[in-house]
């Protein structure tokens, strides 16, 4: 009798420690007696129903603690929604209790919307209280004197809070300042006339808006350093004389083969008018024979002719050695 008291009473036992062991693997005591002595509305259903929901009830119930002792107005179901979506629930209590000692305008839906869009919205929040620095990298632009100027500047901005989901990032204000600084210096009709007044091109990009469209707000953009590049324009220039010189030789050229392909051609006009002539010479005896055979020319006239071209070749090889006398005498080295 004794014994199966013994037995029932431990069996109770195990199945009394059993049932208290499944109990607390399924609710979390400990975290709900932190939210009870913090005055964390919690109750141990919503706690069961996490573990349900495969929601770790930490990640929920100690950012609810910090933000209810924050003074903040948010619900665990609220903060349960936004884990199942995939946010940070932690990094947005936090940003949520920084704007509200900032005193920036940041509801929790907003906040969550940031989150969820993939932006660190605490740092966001960081930004807007703290001012960051971004240093654009080295701009070469050209003057109209054709100077080159290396520009790099700083461009002080603030996170605007309420154009973090689809504002453009960094890269954007970065090329927008870029192409101002290009645009001014390329207005300039003398690159000292930026080296004296480089201010000037901060006051022109700064009053052009560039921050439209983004997630930052432009507080200030500051030069800091202007370096003188190439002489572009002396470059641009020498290239261009270059080229027409090359132009110019090629035409040169072609000219050149032109006059040589027509002396060739006048060359070979003269042989066949100097054949021409030769054919004509072959013909004479020819036709002198017949001139004699009928009649038309006379004996004495053919002798005539003969003397008459014997005299001329005689005047010609007199004339041609009275200039070549001529020639010794006006040149007496030679």
């Amino acid at each position: 009798m004794m014994f199966d008291f013994l037995f029932n009473g431990g069996f109770m036992f195990i199945l009394i420690i059993a049932a208290i062991a499944v109990f607390l693997n399924f609710v979390p005591l400990a975290l709900w007696i932190s939210a009870i002595a913090a005055g964390v509305n919690v109750g141990i259903f919503n706690l069961v129903g996490m573990r349900f929901r495969r929601v770790p009830a930490s990640h929920i119930v100690l950012p609810l603690i910090k933000a209810n002792k924050a003074g903040l107005d948010v619900n665990v179901n609220q903060l349960e929604a936004h884990y199942l979506a995939g946010g940070n629930v932690d990094r947005v209590i936090d940003a949520l209790i920084a704007a509200h000692r900032a005193q920036i305008p940041l509801t929790f839906e907003r906040s969550c919307a940031i989150d969820l869009a993939g932006r660190n919205v605490l740092e966001a929040v960081q930004m807007s209280v703290n001012p960051e620095v971004i240093e654009t990298p080295i701009v070469s632009a050209v003057a109209k004197d054709g100077i080159e100027l290396k520009v790099k500047a700083r461009v002080t901005v603030r996170a605007n809070i309420d154009r973090l989901v689809g504002g453009a990032g960094e890269a954007t204000i970065i090329a927008r300042v870029g192409e101002g600084i290009v645009t001014n210096v390329g207005s300039a009709v003398k690159h000292s006339d930026v080296l004296e007044n480089p201010d000037f091109i901060s006051r022109t990009v700064l009053a052009k808006g560039l921050d439209a469209g983004t997630a930052f707000e432009i507080l200030s953009i500051d030069i800091a350093d202007v370096d003188v590049g190439r002489n572009i324009g002396a470059a641009l220039m020498t290239d261009q004389a270059e080229a027409d010189k090359r132009i110019a030789q090629a035409r040169a050229e072609e000219r050149r083969a032109m006059a040589v392909a027509k002396e060739q051609e006048m060359k070979a006009y003269t042989q066949e008018m100097q054949a021409k002539v030769v054919e004509a010479e072959a013909k004479v005896p020819t036709a002198l024979a017949d001139a004699l055979e009928n009649g038309r020319l006379g004996v004495m006239d053919y002798y005539r002719m003969n003397n008459i071209n014997a005299d001329t070749d005689m005047r010609k090889m007199i004339a041609g050695s009275d200039h070549e006398t001529d020639a010794n005498n006006s040149n007496p080295q030679k």
